[in-house]
């Protein structure tokens, strides 16, 4: 009787002469990640795939692009998803001893979530390429991760006059009425996906959609959202150290989820069982 295939595992993967080759996730020298962009795929389907792609290829300058083969790497980094299981890819464009490097990390997603808890950051921004997502990843998580510790979950970046630019790992979204507002884009931070998508959404279902600038204590009373690529859509409980003080119209948060789960297209599968 033969053996059950081997369930797949959490790997990194080099880009050497048109192959991904499984490397150690440990680097002998510095790396510096120029660009970065991961999504979430359950059950070999992903929602936004092409706007993940379009803002990695467009992220990466031309002078580097045009020493590498990126829509291979592309395609091979999307033939090495799994069809079952949860997952949260990401790959990269790193410098590492001056040389340009791809790299794919096949990840396993981890607990989605449905809501959080935000915390206004009030140190120094970190950002160094606020536009470009990958040169900050760090940064960002480290915010977080204090968050954590002061027991929130997400951290808001906000101008020197306090309005909101975005969060640590998201884009904060927020309802006037039947009016969904998005952070005024002249202020710099990463064009999510996410929010691209919803707010497309609105637009197609006849929902205005307004570009605003508002201070955390100015959301109090209004129905706040946290958008990233992993958890799709979370609503916002509670605001550490508020106001503002959140709230919730009933149904709605349900429909939008369900909208978003729509949108979900599977990846083409090979007979192997992982993304052609």
């Amino acid at each position: 009787m033969s053996a059950p295939p081997a369930s797949p595992v959490a790997t990194t993967s080099l880009w050497q002469a048109g192959v991904l080759v499984p490397r150690d996730d440990c680097d002998v020298a510095p790396a510096i990640v120029e660009v970065a962009d991961s999504w979430l795929v359950e059950e070999g389907a992903a929602r936004g795939l092409g706007l993940h792609r379009e803002r990695f290829l467009t992220s990466i300058p031309r002078s580097r692009a045009r020493e590498l083969d990126l829509d291979a790497f592309w395609s091979t980094a999307i033939g090495g998803i799994p069809a079952h299981g949860a997952w949260f890819p990401r790959v990269e464009l790193r410098e590492q001893l001056g040389m340009p490097q791809l790299l794919f990390r096949l990840r396993e997603a981890p607990t989605l979530q449905r809501s959080l808890v935000l915390t206004t950051h009030t140190g120094r921004d970190p950002r160094t390429a606020p536009t470009v997502k990958g040169p900050d990843l760090a940064a960002m998580v480290r915010l977080r991760t204090e968050a954590q510790r002061r027991g929130a979950d997400e951290a808001v970046l906000v101008t020197p006059d306090g309005h909101i630019v975005e969060g640590s790992t998201t884009s904060i979204v927020w309802w006037e009425g039947d009016i969904l507002c998005v952070v005024d884009r002249t202020l710099p931070r990463i064009p999510s996906t996410t929010e691209r998508t919803v707010a497309a959404l609105a637009t197609a279902l006849g929902i205005p959609v307004e570009e605003r600038r508002v201070r955390p204590e100015e959301l109090d009373g209004r129905e706040v959202w946290a958008l990233n690529a992993l958890h799709g859509i979370r609503i916002v409980t509670a605001w550490q150290g508020g106001p503002p003080a959140t709230a919730e119209e009933p149904g709605r948060l349900s429909r939008w989820r369900l909208r978003m789960d729509a949108l979900r297209r599977p990846l083409p599968h090979g007979t192997d069982g992982v993304a052609a």
